[in-house]
């Protein structure tokens, strides 16, 4: 089964310094139909203005990855961790029994535009951590790159769940392929560009849930950046 998700039809917060669009249910906006995707929760595409930002806040039990596509975010934390992650990084955030960070735009003149995902851990109670790892687009140019997993296998950072996230630049005429175990699910995220996916043409912020899929074909129509998920039901 494929489901499109339009960008379009995402959910909205506009607070100024902040422009959000929530693939599921998030915040003030709550829709019964989109409260996520197996342990898939939240997949926040987030542009902030410069130096502005998330203040001091508190997070539990959930693994938090962050995403950047353009720009700079700055990224503070009660472990101690301070890090700026720029386009090309992928940082987890295990919050576990509690951890408390920051998010501000590190630039004060350019815009940061940055995805935010959550995914329910394996297990709750964990040993709040940190992690951050650089992939170059030559990493995912025309290929699907591996870029976090369950056991942090080929340099990936390490999601307390059982989940393969794949990042991939496709231009027109590249194309990746991949395939699922019996009984996983899957779900492609457009960050940027748009791609063929059985015969439908997806644009920046259209994502798709895949539900007994032994395999799929993306094809790249116009510079795109995806995510793919790979994961437990």
């Amino acid at each position: 089964m494929l489901a499109i998700r339009p960008a379009e039809e995402r959910g909205v917060a506009n607070f100024g310094w902040l422009d959000s669009r929530h693939t599921f249910s998030f915040g003030h906006y709550h829709d019964p139909r989109f409260m996520g995707f197996g342990p898939l929760r939240v997949i926040n595409e987030d542009r902030v203005k410069p130096s502005q930002g998330f203040g001091t806040h508190g997070h539990s039990d959930m693994e938090i990855i962050s995403y950047v596509l353009d720009g700079a975010l700055e990224h503070k934390d009660s472990l101690g961790t301070g890090s700026i992650i720029r386009p090309g990084d992928v940082q987890r955030m295990t919050a576990g029994t509690g951890v408390r960070h920051s998010e501000f735009n590190a630039s004060d003149e350019d815009p940061v535009h940055f995805l935010q995902i959550w995914i329910l851990p394996e297990k709750n109670g964990l040993e709040p951590s940190y992690e951050q790892k650089a992939f170059t687009a030559e990493d995912k140019r025309g290929q699907l790159r591996l870029v976090g997993s369950r056991d942090g296998r080929d340099r990936t950072v390490t999601i307390h769940q059982d989940v393969d996230l794949y990042a991939s630049l496709l231009a027109d005429g590249e194309s990746v392929s991949h395939s699922f175990a019996e009984g996983r699910y899957g779900w492609l995220q457009v960050a940027r560009g748009s791609v063929r996916l059985d015969g439908n043409v997806l644009s920046a912020g259209d994502g798709v849930a895949l539900k007994d899929a032994s395999s799929i074909t993306i094809d790249g129509v116009d510079d795109a950046e995806i995510l793919l998920f790979d994961m437990v039901a």
